[in-house]
């Protein structure tokens, strides 16, 4: 007897990945899909994250822009940054991206419960409302969630989800991490005004990153104001009647703050799900385990994006979903490939990465590096300091083109393209027959004659 269920696909979570899972699910393949989200359709990237984060880094841009314009001969007065009027505007634009979100979703079929979900077993899903329904397959796609270390989760610090409601605009803030989450807080909050101190307990932020990256983007912090101190942890913290926050630090200092910004990583979105009740097996982050396919140890259950604990990008999301979907509902077999994925860090300048770092690269055997970094033609004539760095690293046996990390001003734009080189298996004397761009700074890419190492 065949088994009737309510649904063949409910999905739990309408972030990126959940979506688009649904959505082809529903729309390509035929499917009968539901999906749950609790907070608001968009997910992380659209709401609290990725969008209006980059439209707090083009505002910040605007003021160094004005700075420059000046030097470049324009009759500017530069007044200060007002928030209510940007938070206005930010708003208005994160609704209207919501809405976008919930239309192709119901436009493709899919039923939305705009509510908590949590799994009952592993093909029924619990709804806030009391109501229960069941589905052939389940996909958790319920993202990550920022993590605030145990001592100080009730003193009314700010996360990076806090960021974007804020009423006003601090005189002062403090930046507790390292990751490229906290850089790109503290690189844009200065741009806009704010006083920042970001502290890490490492010995270099961006941990994961090459080092000459790690290094350029360091520099570049200090150069625009920010007072980075790395080797340095919290020992203390205090909520004052003020408002505001007294930190002390492992160097002794005691300092006030009007606000903390705890940019000190995201775990995966999983608890209370009743994933452990369904026998789905979490690793000791709490990420849900799943296989190249998306697929858990329970047959029924799939888990994709940040959830998974693989690589936390929406893109990658994305494709995992779409995977997802068109195996399970289109019997294509798609498998996503997770290697050569190229990423961003919206500092300034902007940091693009894609491949092996020099390090990882060393590891698996001979390679050269190819190195540049130099003041851009922008930057110069206005005698700014601000430098770019562009790097290769190649496998001295192959000549493939390994990795390519650039610090610059809009590298997130050109590491897109640079991450297609890479993906193909270029060698460095395909760049090397590649003629230049000029007057351009990516035509470094091309013009990097001699390994520095």
């Amino acid at each position: 007897m065949t088994t009737q269920f309510d649904y063949d696909l409910f999905v739990i979570g309408g972030g990126s990945g959940g979506v688009r899972a649904a959505r082809i699910a529903a729309s390509e393949h035929g499917a009968k899909v539901a999906m749950a989200e609790e907070y608001r359709m968009g997910g992380t990237c659209v709401i609290r994250g990725c969008v209006p984060k980059k439209l707090m880094v083009f505002a910040a841009a605007h003021g160094a822009a004005m700075d420059e314009g000046a030097l470049y001969g324009w009759q500017v007065e530069k007044g200060r940054f007002d928030w209510p009027t940007f938070r206005t505007r930010l708003h208005a634009e994160l609704n209207r991206l919501e809405s976008i979100y919930t239309r192709n979703a119901e436009g493709a079929g899919v039923t939305i419960y705009p509510m908590r979900a949590t799994l009952r077993d592993p093909h029924t899903v619990a709804l806030a409302d009391g109501r229960s329904v069941t589905a052939k397959h389940i996909l958790i796609a319920t993202g990550g969630t920022p993590f605030i270390p145990e001592p100080f989760r009730d003193l009314g610090g700010w996360t990076s989800n806090d960021i974007f409601l804020m009423d006003r605009m601090p005189a002062n803030l403090l930046v507790l991490g390292g990751g490229f989450i906290a850089c790109e807080m503290a690189s844009l909050l200065q741009g806009l005004g704010v006083q920042v101190t970001q502290m890490y307990r490492g010995a270099q932020i961006l941990r994961g990153f090459d080092q000459d990256v790690q290094d350029h983007v360091a520099a570049a912090l200090v150069q625009q104001g920010i007072h980075l101190e790395v080797n340095t942890d919290l020992t203390s913290l205090e909520k004052l009647e003020n408002g505001q926050f007294r930190a002390t630090d492992t160097q002794g200092r005691t300092r006030q703050f009007e606000a903390v910004l705890f940019a000190t990583g995201r775990v995966p979105n999983t608890a209370g799900l009743g994933l452990e009740q369904a026998g789905v097996t979490l690793d000791a982050q709490g990420a849900v385990v799943v296989d190249a396919w998306s697929q858990t140890n329970v047959p029924s259950i799939f888990a994709v994006g940040d959830v998974t604990g693989r690589i936390q990008l929406t893109p990658v999301a994305i494709r995992e979903g779409h995977a997802f979907a068109d195996t399970v509902f289109g019997g294509q077999s798609v498998r996503v490939d997770h290697s050569d994925i190229a990423s961003a860090v919206f500092t300034r300048p902007e940091a693009g990465t894609v491949g092996l770092t020099e390090a990882e690269a060393r590891a698996q055997g001979p390679v050269e590096i190819y190195m540049a970094s130099f003041r851009p033609m922008q930057a110069a004539f206005v005698d700014a300091e601000t430098k770019a760095l562009f790097k290769l690293v190649v496998c001295a046996d192959t000549r493939r083109v390994l990795g390519c990390h650039i610090v610059a001003p809009g590298a997130g734009e050109l590491i897109q393209i640079a991450a297609v080189a890479v993906k193909m298996g270029a060698t460095k004397e395909d760049f090397d027959r590649t003629v230049a761009v000029h007057p351009t700074m990516s035509e470094e890419l091309v013009l990097l004659r001699k390994p520095v190492r």
